[in-house]
């Protein structure tokens, strides 16, 4: 019976689970060239919530959530309490990659910037004010990014091995890179580990795909 109980429980997780994931709105793109598991898309522009915060890679994005939560709950000029979208993206602050000079700088070893999307229906003037001075909102042009999908726990292990394959996979390509790697998650903690979508997306250059 115990047994019984925890595949019910189990399957209620991945049911809900994947309802909320399918319920939220996602940054608009269009699939440019795809590669088994490597793909080239062309996103649009949106806007973005973002903090930094300065701690090692796995604890950076559960501090950064509690911040950027509060502002989506409420935690804002006009109390307004704004969607849930996907994904939750984190990148290093103050990472330089080398494009085609040969002058690189070294990326700010515990300082990542973490951010949520906004609704689309959002714009840069209807967006309220953060309340909490460490989240700002920023607009994000339309680009091209170089993507690498995956499932699988969050851990810096998996963000360095995809990361890897997508700048491997970018170099056999003759794409060029023009932007810092993205790692973003789209489901919820709760989410079984092996129904987990993540991703690592590259900038690159518009004539590249």
């Amino acid at each position: 019976m115990k047994f019984f109980l925890i595949i019910i429980s189990v399957t209620a997780i991945i049911i809900i689970g994947t309802v909320h994931a399918m319920a939220i709105e996602e940054v608009k793109y269009k699939v440019v060239k795809k590669d088994n598991h490597f793909e080239v898309r062309d996103y649009s522009t949106h806007i973005v919530a973002e903090t930094v915060v300065e701690e090692n890679m796995e604890d950076a994005g559960n501090i950064a959530f509690k911040k950027l939560f509060g502002y989506i709950s409420g935690d804002n000029r006009s109390r307004d309490k704004i969607s849930m979208t996907a994904p939750v993206s984190q990148q290093k602050k103050g990472e330089k990659i080398k494009m085609t000079a040969p002058v690189t700088q070294a990326p700010d070893k515990d300082s990542w910037v973490v951010s949520f999307m906004m609704p689309s229906g959002y714009t840069m003037e209807t967006l309220p004010a953060p309340e909490n001075l460490e989240v700002t909102l920023r607009q994000i042009p339309a680009r091209r990014m170089a993507v690498v999908g995956y499932s699988g726990f969050w851990s810096e292990k998996g963000y360095l091995r995809y990361k890897a394959e997508l700048e491997s996979w970018i170099h056999r390509m003759g794409f060029t890179a023009v932007g810092v790697p993205i790692w973003a998650r789209y489901n919820p903690p709760f989410m079984p580990w092996f129904l987990r979508r993540n991703e690592i997306l590259i900038p690159i250059d518009v004539g590249s795909g």
